[in-house]
């Protein structure tokens, strides 16, 4: 098992730099506003449209950044790829996952996502304060692993069978059998994917740690399968991503632009039911 996430019981302060990934897709300002209010003493903030997306992109709701964007947010951030990093957002939320998602596909192995949420993190005593710090600047060389990534190519090869790559939709169940559409210009899903809604995951707030999710993922996917997840935008298949590689699944692919993307191309194959 790959330790993904980390619980604020274990952990001393002083032995990581810290990322606040607070966001809401309700209230884009929401998760500035909290940090400006108080964060992790030292933390620096990771805005998900900002920082973790390229809006004026035309692949999905939340595209994937330039990689030259990446390497400046790491750098102004003040990371190396050996440091101990601990990124949190409210608790049971998607955003701290996004973040260390990228972090992994740069190559940073030391980077995992506290269980709790941040006012859980106050509650036990970890330093707070609600100034920005002004980290010293790095020159990080990420070592990009792309066995992680699945752009749009690769899943129109995965549906075509092109690849051995089981496709997970962690979508609510009646957004991946075409029932409803909020969102996105098309119901349904991507040709030939199975569907894991990525709130199954939580109980009461939080992420479960617990046998009975270690059966249902497998009851989606072996753990020796390949997988590429996806949700509406990339977001909400991160947290899913993240507990598939706690649980042991070693090839796991995020693909970023996920149905947004998917249908954003006229002619798009779509499935219903």
């Amino acid at each position: 098992m790959t330790v993904v996430f980390k619980s604020i019981q274990n952990i001393v302060y002083e032995d990581f730099k810290w990322i606040d990934a607070r966001f809401s897709l309700q209230d884009e300002k929401e998760g500035k506003r909290k940090y400006a209010e108080c964060h992790v003493k030292g933390a620096v903030h990771w805005d998900l449209n900002e920082d973790l997306s390229d809006m004026t992109k035309q692949s999905g709701r939340q595209p994937m950044p330039d990689k030259s964007v990446l390497i400046e947010l790491f750098n102004r951030s003040g990371l190396e790829l050996d440091d101990p990093i601990l990124i949190y957002d409210d608790g049971g939320s998607p955003f701290a996952a996004r973040a260390w998602w990228f972090l992994q596909y740069a190559g940073f192995k030391h980077a995992f996502i506290v269980v709790e949420g941040f006012d859980r993190i106050k509650e036990a005593g970890i330093p707070i304060d609600d100034r920005t710090p002004q980290p010293t600047r790095t020159s990080v060389e990420p070592a990009w692993d792309e066995s992680i990534y699945a752009s749009r190519y690769f899943v129109e090869r995965t549906v075509s069978g092109e690849t051995d790559s089981i496709l997970i939709d962690a979508r609510a169940p009646e957004r991946y059998l075409g029932e409803t559409e909020p969102i996105d210009r098309i119901a349904g899903h991507i040709p030939g994917a199975l569907n894991y809604d990525w709130v199954q995951l939580k109980k009461d707030g939080a992420f479960r740690f617990d046998e009975a999710i270690r059966k249902e993922l497998a009851a989606v996917a072996n753990p020796s399968e390949e997988i590429t997840v996806y949700c509406g935008s990339g977001v909400t298949a991160s947290p899913l991503y993240a507990m598939l590689v706690h649980y042991g699944y070693e090839n796991v692919r995020l693909y970023i632009g996920s149905y947004s993307d998917w249908v954003s191309q006229e002619g798009a194959t779509v499935e219903k039911g």
